[in-house]
């Protein structure tokens, strides 16, 4: 048995989808997955009870072997807890030992034979397969104690590259965050050329970020809650398809596998564990998109929000997340990519002359004070008076108003710059 076939068959046999690794404490609440815990003492103690069965012992050694060989580290000591976290439990173990016993006495293995079913989809549909130790395998998320053992990818691109982000957000997507995807990701294409999208795939803001990511060119992956035997929704096959040529679709989830509910709660980990950053942009009071940011927080991976009106309902879970300092605020990708200390991409950016806010509109004084700070450097609001000829009452309000919209800067002693 090959080694990817080996680790379905494990995953099927412990009844755990590809969670081999547990879920501990705080994911276990996402993720829905039963605990694999172990307490001290409880491993030696499945050794007493096998000593006098050689057959079992060689099974125990054989699963807890290959687990430690697959998994590099299957063991984490939590000492406040006083637990040990284990890739197999008691419980799972049993299940294993009643299996090999059947196995023997009726020749049958339905685990075993769904495994190779698995197989036969991968080989057929030329899909890969991506186990802990591959070099393809998302190394953000390899660092992530509840990652996948197994995932299966269509597409063509590179999980591992410089930069990763995801933007997620509401399934009932406004104009406003439709737009701030657009602007955000048009930007983020001239300063980040090859950075990677990921998504869900989902209504809203999923599927805009996708179509906005192959509209400038850009990679974007969907990691999807079912297996690939299937889209949902249905709708945005088309556009699945288009990501296959710059990105593609990826999911810990076998074949046959329906988008049930709870399959979103857990796909949402591995969107927010395999990124640098997460971006929300819009967001109700509940929902999944908040669920992932406090993955990502959970992960130590930074997460950012688009601020909207305090009477939207669509921003109401953004503007939580600011205010409780969950989340950085975020109006551009200038200012993302600034925040995140990727602010070697700028000179070409400045070239482009890409826009510099979620707020591209100015009147004609604005646009004229932005000329005069791009060509001149930082002034004075004195100076900006006499060389816009504009009265210091209303030059003190433009500066404001371009201050809120995240174009210049107020520096110390009067003096003002340009946000790059």
């Amino acid at each position: 048995m090959n080694k990817t076939l080996y680790l379905i068959f494990i995953c099927l046999l412990l009844c755990a989808g590809t969670h081999l690794v547990a879920q501990t404490f705080d994911y276990n609440r996402v993720s829905g997955h039963p605990r694999l815990l172990m307490k001290q003492g409880e491993e030696q103690q499945i050794r007493e009870s096998l000593k006098d069965n050689p057959e079992m012992q060689r099974v125990y050694k054989q699963i807890v072997g290959e687990a430690d060989r697959l998994l590099v580290c299957p063991t984490l000591t939590y000492k406040k807890e006083g637990r040990r976290l284990l890739a197999v439990s008691r419980e799972a173990l049993k299940r294993i030992f009643d299996l090999s016993f059947v196995y023997r006495m009726t020749g049958e293995d339905k685990y075993r034979l769904r495994a190779e079913q698995e197989m036969e989809f991968v080989e057929k549909n030329r899909l890969s397969c991506l186990t802990l130790k591959d070099e393809a395998y998302p190394s953000r998320l390899r660092e992530c104690e509840d990652a996948p053992i197994v995932m299966f990818f269509k597409g063509n691109t590179d999980f591992n590259r410089l930069h990763v982000i995801n933007m997620v957000g509401t399934r009932r997507a406004t104009e406003y965050g439709k737009r701030f995807c657009t602007d955000f990701v048009h930007d983020l294409s001239v300063l980040l050329p090859d950075a990677l999208i990921v998504s869900g795939l989902a209504y809203g803001i999923d599927i805009h970020a996708h179509r906005a990511a192959l509209a400038d060119n850009m990679s974007t992956v969907a990691v999807l809650a079912h297996g690939l035997d299937r889209i949902y929704p249905s709708v945005h096959r088309k556009t699945a398809v288009d990501m296959l040529v710059n990105g593609g679709l990826l999911t810990e989830f076998l074949s046959e596998t329906t988008p049930d509910r709870h399959n979103f709660v857990s796909r949402n980990r591995i969107v927010a564990g395999m990124c640098d950053a997460t971006i929300v942009v819009e967001s109700a009071a509940k929902g999944g998109s908040l669920i992932t940011a406090d993955l990502a927080d959970g992960y130590h991976r930074d997460c950012f929000a688009v601020p909207g009106r305090v009477t939207d309902a669509a921003s109401i879970g953004c503007n939580r997340l600011i205010r409780d300092n969950k989340a950085a605020l975020v109006q551009s990708a200038e200012e993302f990519v600034k925040t995140m200390g990727w602010a070697s991409a700028e000179p070409a950016a400045k070239a482009a002359g890409i826009q510099r806010n979620l707020f591209p509109e100015l009147t004609d004084e604005e646009v004229l004070v932005v000329r005069i700070l791009t060509h001149q450097g930082d002034l004075h609001i004195n100076a900006l008076v006499v060389e816009a000829d504009i009265p210091v009452n209303r030059m003190s309000a433009l500066l404001f108003e371009l201050e809120m919209k995240g174009v210049v800067k107020a520096l110390v002693g009067g003096v003002y710059c340009l946000l790059a």
